[in-house]
């Protein structure tokens, strides 16, 4: 937007909108500038801007498809068959917490007429990339594959601070 040939996250988020026209969360857009920011300019290029254009196309695909009641948000019972399906079997209170961290009205993001219920697609694909990265570096960590971690302190905060 400002002619560089590169897009900030400032010029992305404003160049991003969910469907109810609400822009897309801050947060969100970092998470976006960090996986496609390949070249760790601060800036997104051209074919960068492509690959990330690409990934939101398809995660648009998969919101609409878990949006069962076409609501435009993703409730508690959506959340939890998406994550089901793609290979994440959350306990119902795990669920809850993901459902209070995304959930725009019980953040107090207020869209342009109100809160509307629900996870919006900004932050249902925050959400997704999220749990999979913290279940990526938890198999990682859980080298006999039991379920089970022990780590320290140290081990624990870098293992959380690492990822984007």
């Amino acid at each position: 937007m400002d002619r560089s040939g590169a897009i900030s996250a400032v010029e992305l988020e404003r160049a991003l909108v969910n469907g109810d026209w609400t822009p897309f969360d801050l947060d969100t857009v970092k998470l976006l500038m960090s996986m496609f920011d390949v070249d760790r300019s601060g800036t997104i290029g051209f074919n960068e801007f492509c690959g990330l254009w690409k990934y939101i196309k398809d995660w648009q695909n998969v919101f609409r498809h878990f949006d069962r009641d076409r609501s435009g948000t993703i409730d508690r019972n959506e959340l939890r068959e998406a994550l089901r399906q793609f290979g994440f079997n959350l306990s119902p209170p795990l669920i809850e917490l993901v459902q209070a961290k995304y959930d725009i009205k019980a953040s107090n993001v207020a869209g342009a007429y109100g809160p509307t219920p629900g996870i919006t697609f900004d932050r249902f694909v925050r959400a997704c990339v999220v749990i999979k990265q913290l279940s990526g570096a938890f198999q990682g960590l859980d080298t006999d594959n039991d379920g089970w971690v022990q780590i320290n302190y140290d081990q624990f905060m870098q293992t959380v601070l690492s990822l984007p």
